[in-house]
């Protein structure tokens, strides 16, 4: 399936401002709000909205782990229902890492995706990862368990390549 998330220039520019701030060291996420588009063996994801966390909004915010509050996560997921969207979340990797999901991600995505699909009613779910080298995302169409990869971010007219380095460990 081919998939595609789009995103304007201007909300692309202060999602990556906000997950690699210059001399952050911290892992920052975002969650988007999207609209799906599905025609044939074709899935596009429109922009809607933006949800910027801030350090108070985690449990845990370390430069190589995150955890949202029970608050934050309630809040992102009724605010998702009542837009009747798909979830996109977001979160960097600082330093001079690859953008690739790490195992930590891994056991994150194991945990979350069914529980978002159950949440929010089978919706689509996707995960990004961003580093300064680029990107990483996987799309949950139909199953929560079968991650597909995401073709690329439309940003304008450009169409950004992920760097498909990720690699589901073995469990």
């Amino acid at each position: 399936m081919k998939c595609i998330l789009k995103i304007p220039p201007s909300e692309y520019s202060a999602l990556h401002y906000h997950l690699l701030p210059p001399g952050g060291w911290r892992e920052e996420a975002a969650f988007l709000m999207v609209r799906c588009e599905r025609a044939g063996d074709a899935a596009t994801f429109e922009f809607m909205e933006a949800i910027k966390l801030r350090p108070d909004e985690f449990q845990t915010q370390e430069g190589d782990y995150i955890e949202l509050s029970d608050a934050t996560r309630a809040r992102i997921i009724k605010q998702a229902h009542d837009l009747d969207a798909c979830l996109v979340e977001i979160h960097c990797h600082p330093g001079p890492y690859r953008a690739a999901f790490s195992e930590a991600d891994w056991h994150g995505l194991r945990e979350t995706v069914p529980h978002m699909f159950w949440r929010l009613h089978n919706r689509p779910y996707l995960a990004v990862v961003v580093a300064e080298s680029g990107f990483d995302a996987l799309v949950w169409i139909d199953d929560p368990t079968v991650p597909h990869r995401l073709h690329g971010i439309l940003v304008g007219d450009a169409l950004l390549q992920p760097t498909n380095l990720s690699r589901e460990p073995i469990r």
